[in-house]
């Protein structure tokens, strides 16, 4: 008798498991891992401590949220298109699409609740506007359309990305938009891609991107040394002009450049001698040098404002 019992609980064990994988590979659909890239880029407009106040912060996390739900829809369709070429990358023949663990059904109803989520978000978009958001959608819609295969233009798209997340944020908060932050972020999330697109001609070649046809590791190499400069100039403009620090911007400056400097280096570095850049995300969560730099660098900045007092207690409405 306790024999039938196993036989018949192993099938209903199978069941359950099978829902537990097709739950999991869904949530994989999203890139959890890449939920970093709205939650550091949007609150950068945090920076000025004179825009918080909770409805300021309610709307910043509505934004970040708003941006996870869209991004999660475009890695969605890029998945779909690029499931035949991303059985050909070592990592990526991993993923839910393009290992066949998904029917296409379960695909389908994951894109609608994905869809209406991001509708009710923005049905009850903030005051300050949700144009980043949908210029967001957009402008990926178009690159799975076929932008993605343009050299240069590819990576435009996605620096842009980061760039409509910054925005996002000022909108959210009222903060003031500051024109060299936003190139100093391109410049960037740049110099991140390039990183990641000369890694992948390297160790995995072009089967799986057509764009790569288009590039050279000594062309990568080139534009990897020109985000780095700019990126760099548009940092220093950023802190000597618009930081929201003054009257002390030329002491930050003073205090960031080092680390600024050390932070990209240690970038190419890892890029170049290690021959990693694979992944951009995991690079900037699990590298120890370049969390610690910019953690002491943080740390820095945050001991300026508490000791210049800027700004003033008053001017953040926080109760």
């Amino acid at each position: 008798m306790g024999s039938v019992n196993v036989a018949r609980e192993q099938p209903a064990k199978r069941v359950r498991a099978g829902v537990r994988r097709q739950v999991m590979d869904l949530f994989l659909l999203a890139r959890p891992a890449h939920w970093v890239k709205s939650g550091l880029a949007v609150p950068i407009a945090l920076v000025d401590l004179t825009v918080w106040s909770w409805p300021a912060l309610a709307r910043v996390a509505w934004s970040i949220a708003a941006f996870i739900l869209a991004a999660a829809l475009i890695y969605l369709v890029n998945d779909l298109v690029d499931q035949r070429l991303d059985r050909l990358h070592p990592g990526k023949r991993r993923r839910p699409i393009a290992a066949g663990r998904l029917s296409a059904t379960a695909v389908v109803l994951y894109g609608a609740v994905l869809v209406g989520g991001l509708s009710l978000l923005l049905a009850y978009a903030p005051l300050g506007g949700s144009w980043p958001v949908l210029g967001y959608l957009g402008l990926n819609l178009a690159y799975s359309a076929g932008l993605k295969r343009l050299p240069l233009i590819d990576m435009g798209v996605v620096s842009s990305g980061f760039v409509l997340r910054v925005i996002q944020g000022h909108l959210a908060t009222g903060a003031v938009l500051p024109g060299w932050l936003l190139i100093a972020v391109f410049s960037g999330s740049l110099l991140l891609i390039l990183g990641k697109r000369r890694y992948e001609l390297v160790e995995v070649g072009v089967e799986h991107r057509p764009s790569l046809r288009g590039y050279s590791v000594e062309f990568l190499n080139q534009l990897l040394l020109l985000a780095s400069v700019v990126c760099l100039a548009a940092t220093s403009a950023y802190l000597a002009t618009e930081a929201p620090i003054a009257p002390h911007r030329q002491e930050a400056l003073l205090i960031s450049l080092p680390f600024v400097l050390y932070a990209l280096s240690r970038y190419l570095q890892v890029v170049l001698v290690l021959k990693g850049g694979g992944d951009p995300v995991r690079l900037l969560l699990r590298d120890r040098a370049l969390i610690a730099s910019i953690g002491i660098w943080v740390c820095a900045i945050g001991a300026l404002v508490i000791v210049t007092g800027i700004p003033s207690a008053s001017a953040i409405h926080l109760p």
